[in-house]
């Protein structure tokens, strides 16, 4: 066979297994899809499946009380030291808290409040009225990279605080929980040296803040999750939806009255303060380098 022939013999070939290998790749395009499908439900899930957690202590916590104030009920009808019409009103009034009981829900005006400021602030806080989350878009919050807070957070964050304490949310604990993208830390990583540290550090400032505008230090609780904990899968660039801070309200048993002398940040335990560190330049959500 001459030298023309083997070549066309080759682009023959060439072709063919072109054209075969075009339907290993769509079968395989078809499965990262699904694959990525699947994977998103699972954060989904996941994700629903922490707010229920984090929850949980407030029924638990709302039914106990309701629970204790039946025994005193009984204890005084039993001992015939009762008003039994005001133990009545009382009773129904109970029978309705705990028939109302659920799992996610905040007082009606607390939840209208919370409503109300997150429509107004869209960019830099929004609300969950099903499950009472609160969360703060830490792209809108933070420089990458950064705990120190933007302008904007802190005016949002001095009119959250009148809220908590307000008398509807002074009874609630504040638990505030941060998370970030896989991105790596790299511009600031001698201070933080990963994202889980990052994502403490942006807890305790946005807790510092709320306490420098009054609201009671003892009633806080700070976390973090770093990348481990994503609200959707990251891209090659990480995701702005798993850079955040989010915020839960839990029932407290301790007595955290407004009477309580609040501690400001400069004089809150050095273990739950975050350093100071100097503000970085903003970047883009597609620019996320830390």
């Amino acid at each position: 066979m001459n030298t023309r022939a083997w070549m066309t013999t080759g682009l023959l070939a060439g072709t063919a297994l072109i054209t075969t290998g075009c339907i290993p790749e769509q079968k395989y395009n078809d499965l990262m899809t699904a694959y990525k499908g699947q994977e998103q439900q699972l954060l989904s899930t996941q994700n629903e499946l922490s707010t229920a957690r984090a929850n949980e202590d407030r029924l638990r916590t709302q039914l106990a009380a309701t629970m204790a104030d039946l025994e005193e009920l009984q204890k005084k009808i039993a001992g015939g030291n009762v008003d039994l019409d005001e133990w009545i009103k009382k009773y129904d009034e109970l029978k309705k808290q705990v028939a109302n009981l659920q799992l996610n829900a905040l007082p009606e005006d607390l939840t209208n409040e919370l409503t109300k400021l997150a429509a107004e602030n869209p960019d830099v806080f929004e609300f969950d009225a099903k499950t009472g989350m609160l969360r703060f878009k830490s792209d809108f919050t933070f420089d990458a990279g950064s705990d120190q807070l933007k302008s904007g957070a802190a005016a949002v964050l001095g009119r959250l605080a009148n809220i908590l304490n307000s008398s509807s949310a002074s009874k609630f604990e504040v638990k505030v929980v941060g998370h970030t993208d896989d991105t790596p830390v790299v511009r600031t990583k001698a201070k933080f040296g990963n994202n889980l540290m990052l994502s403490v550090y942006r807890s305790a400032s946005l807790r510092n803040a709320l306490v420098g505008d009054g609201v009671n230090a003892g009633r806080f609780q700070i976390a973090g999750y770093g990348e481990f904990r994503p609200a959707v899968v990251n891209g090659p660039k990480g995701a702005v939806q798993n850079r955040r801070v989010e915020l839960f309200l839990t029932p407290t048993a301790f007595d955290l009255s407004p009477t309580m002398t609040a501690t400001t940040p400069a004089a809150a335990p050095a273990a739950t303060k975050a350093p100071t560190a100097k503000a970085a330049n903003p970047v883009a959500d597609d620019e996320p380098t830390k």
